[in-house]
């Protein structure tokens, strides 16, 4: 069977999710990035807001969860919600829920995440004893001289300068490889932590939605029988 595409409240309930209403200057988002407004506690219970309200059955929401967890451990940066997306439309997974699952990928965890990523993968690659390719530069430098790198090599393709590649092998070797090898290990154990905790609060969140909704039912049927008795008794009475 193939996998489901996003329905259309899907649809819906991700521009609603992520459309903005006034623009923003770069200066403002890059503060809003590292600081959101009103701090990452209410961003985390805003996001906690709109997973527990998403139309769908917990079991996809869940899975849509699982898919944005892992997807945040992964050195795709810039691409997060477009692979969270990917994976989770071929779990058949809510969409819109690993959208805002990535949230677990932010300034405050982001040192945690790779330090564990990088970490797993040279201990499976069996690079932890070893000494790196180049000893003199810390993980900043070797990603801006990666940087460096691809935007002398772009400006190389139509000038006569030559390509610079030995930065990039550092990266590649010392940072990037490690680190998506490793993301593996830690990123599914978070996600199958978060699939497994959040499945049964989304169960209970939405039987007790339910269940108010259902007992706001019966009292506005009772009121309107009420309303209508009164209305009745009143016709006869004139």
């Amino acid at each position: 069977m193939p996998p489901s595409r996003a329905t259309p409240e899907e649809q819906e309930n991700a521009a609603l999710v992520f459309k903005r209403r006034d623009r923003r200057s770069v200066p403002r988002a890059i503060l809003a990035f590292f600081w959101p407004k009103g701090g990452w506690t209410r961003a985390a219970r805003y996001v906690k807001f709109r997973v527990t309200r998403l139309p769908d059955p917990p079991h996809r929401i869940a899975r849509g969860i699982f898919a944005g967890v892992f997807v945040t451990f992964t050195p795709f940066f810039g691409l997060h919600f477009l692979l969270a997306a990917i994976l989770s439309k071929l779990m058949r997974g809510n969409i819109v829920a690993s959208l805002l699952a990535t949230f677990v990928g932010n300034p405050l965890t982001f040192p945690a995440i790779a330090a564990s990523s990088l970490q797993t993968g040279h201990f499976l690659l069996g690079t932890g004893g070893r000494v790196p390719m180049d000893t003199q530069h810390t993980l900043a430098e070797k990603i801006l001289g990666a940087g460096a790198d691809l935007r002398h090599n772009f400006v190389a393709m139509f000038t006569s300068d030559e390509a610079h590649w030995t930065r990039l092998a550092v990266f590649y070797s010392d940072v990037f490889l490690p680190y998506m090898v490793g993301a593996i290990i830690p990123g599914l154990i978070c996600a199958i932590a978060a699939y497994y905790f959040s499945l049964p609060v989304l169960l209970v969140y939405q039987k007790r939605r339910q269940a108010k909704l259902k007992a706001k039912w019966i009292a506005l049927k009772q009121k309107a029988a009420v309303d209508d008795a009164k209305a009745s008794h009143s016709g006869g009475a004139e």
